[in-house]
């Protein structure tokens, strides 16, 4: 009877420390997921970090990019109304070389 008590005892023990055991590893197993998700989280707040400063930089440089074509278009437009101005003096001046012309002409004629 002693030896089935002693056996029984045994087992009782190594079943909790098989128990114990468990549960450690399962605590432990937690505290590496816990720990993997955390690590995963944070590696995904970096990458969105990363990205926005990708975006604003892009945006930076796209505001930059259509200032710059802004103020050229606008130097392109200053460009051709000094152009468009000079064509109408050139006009105006060859419309009052013309007249002359025929008024010298007809003058002309008529002595």
């Amino acid at each position: 009877m002693k030896k089935i008590t002693t056996s029984i005892v045994i087992a009782a023990a190594l079943g909790l420390a098989a128990c114990s055991g468990a549960d450690n590893a399962e605590a432990g197993a937690e505290e590496a997921v816990e720990g993997t998700e955390a690590t995963a989280e944070e590696a995904a707040a970096d990458a969105m970090d990363a990205a926005e400063g990708t975006a604003d930089a892009m945006g930076e440089a796209a505001v930059e990019a259509t200032a710059e074509a802004t103020a050229e278009a606008g130097e392109a437009a200053e460009a051709a109304g000094e152009a468009a101005k000079a064509a109408g003096a050139a006009a105006k001046e060859a419309a009052n070389n013309a007249v002359d012309k025929a008024a010298a002409a007809a003058k002309e004629a008529v002595n």
